[in-house]
């Protein structure tokens, strides 16, 4: 297995050279809500909250990793999921040291590139000791991005997709 992911991208000519990683800087609700609630709300590198006229909405930074067939490191995305009030104060009481076998309910809260519709797919989310961000697993979906999941993507596809986020 090859330990480093590199290619030559088609739109800039230059040579890339690690395992792509690709994060949001938050939830796509919370990028599309007005100035005022998001002032009104909170969000950090890790945690968000808003309240609007559909009620509170929580969300916490994970991260889900797809595997690169031939690659050893994984293509990584930091994505957001939401979780319920009693589950982001849980986590937030727990972060340093979460209990084994905890795990929260959350919906994808980010609309990734190149794939169609990644927002509200059912996961599950693996709180990590020490500060660590989470680890999103999904559930099963008939979904691209699913299937991508369990069985890994090709080196092509993995280039194709950075591009799309480095690129346009």
């Amino acid at each position: 297995m090859a330990s480093i992911f590199s290619f030559k991208c088609s739109c800039c000519q230059k040579v890339h050279e690690g395992s792509p990683s690709f994060s949001f800087n938050a939830p796509s609700s919370y990028s599309e809500q007005s100035e005022e609630i998001k002032q009104a709300g909170k969000l950090t590198t890790d945690l968000c909250y808003y309240k609007d006229s559909d009620g509170d909405h929580y969300f916490a930074k994970v991260m889900i990793s797809i595997p690169i067939h031939g690659i050893q490191e994984p293509f990584r995305w930091g994505v957001w999921t939401s979780l319920s009030e009693k589950n982001y104060h849980h986590y937030l009481e727990n972060v340093e040291t979460t209990e084994p076998n905890t795990v929260y309910f959350g919906w994808f809260c980010n609309h990734l590139p190149y794939y169609k519709n990644t927002y509200a797919l059912a996961a599950d989310v693996y709180p990590q000791n020490n500060g660590l961000r989470p680890i999103l697993i999904l559930h099963e979906a008939d979904h691209e991005f699913y299937r991508d999941f369990v069985n890994g993507i090709t080196i092509e596809k993995a280039q194709q997709i950075a591009e799309i986020c480095m690129h346009g």
